[in-house]
């Protein structure tokens, strides 16, 4: 067997060049993430989320980053990722700019909480919509331009936001999310199907499970659930997600470093996960 080659181990972690796309880029994991491939070395990353002030305020925000390559830009362009129209128009916008697309993270989601006895079906669809079928559409219609400059070397890359409420049991109660837990454990699943499906693309296709960041669409659970400081004490790492976690994640995905990483679901929540699954355990003993 060859030795590894590592003589070009500075760009191992490097998307130099590389064109993403990133749905829900507007704030957020997905703007933590838009910031790092930008920095990372893309060329362009295309902000996508349903108003057009928040992706232009993003797009802006990115832009005046610090040390970015000569030529790397953001571009805005609005777009409803739950509609199949709406995906098909950022398709068409973004072919406007460029001819391929390196990158898809398909970041656009939804939740709702409510009780089991009144969660609204018209809830339990939209966050469906969007957080599956609405990826589903994104990836399928981006396809041929992910294809363009694919390769068995430099495979094109999808990474799916999921959560690790797909993994486990998401929120139940008074503020239960059972549309939101049941769609991420879906497009987990969609993920690895489409692994095998396009890989003899050059695709690759992996999902990341965030865990509780401190983010808009998690705030208001956070309090819900005991507040920041609470959720973060009952962390083995003692604390919250913080922007680079998922951006290390990101940009180790999309590099040359996760080359050969393919229907994985990593899990970004400090091991949170498994130490609710020890508590129940414990609370079963008494």
């Amino acid at each position: 067997m060859a030795d590894a080659q590592l003589n070009d181990f500075p760009s191992l972690f490097s998307v130099k060049g590389k064109v993403a796309v990133v749905t829900g880029g507007s704030r957020g994991l997905g703007l933590n993430a838009a910031s790092a491939l930008l920095q990372a070395g893309a060329s362009k990353v295309f902000i996508s989320s349903r108003k057009a002030s928040a992706c232009d305020s993003a797009v802006k925000t990115l832009n005046a980053l610090p040390g970015l390559a000569p030529g790397a830009k953001a571009i805005s362009i609005p777009a409803d990722a739950a509609t199949l129209s709406g995906v098909q128009h950022l398709v068409s916008e973004v072919a406007k700019h460029t001819d391929h697309v390196d990158i898809l993270l398909a970041n656009a989601g939804a939740t709702w909480g409510a009780p089991f006895d009144e969660h609204p079906d018209s809830a339990f669809t939209k966050v469906m919509d969007l957080n599956v079928r609405g990826v589903f559409n994104t990836i399928r219609e981006f396809a041929p331009l992910l294809q363009k400059k694919a390769s068995v070397e430099d495979p094109s890359r999808v990474i799916i936001t999921a959560s690790v409420a797909g993994l486990g049991i998401g929120t139940i109660g008074k503020q239960g999310t059972y549309g939101y837990s049941a769609s991420k454990a879906a497009v987990i699943h969609l993920g690895r199907n489409l692994a095998v499906e396009l890989g003899p693309r050059g695709i690759t296709v992996n999902s990341i499970c965030p865990g509780f960041f401190p983010t808009k669409m998690s705030n208001g659970l956070l309090d819900m659930s005991g507040g920041k400081e609470s959720i973060a004490a009952a962390n083995p790492m003692k604390r919250l997600g913080r922007p680079e976690d998922i951006a290390g994640v990101v940009v180790y995905l999309a590099s040359r470093a996760g080359a050969h990483v393919n229907g994985a679901t990593i899990a970004i929540d400090g091991g949170a996960m498994w130490a609710k699954g020890q508590l129940n355990v414990e609370s079963a003993k008494l």
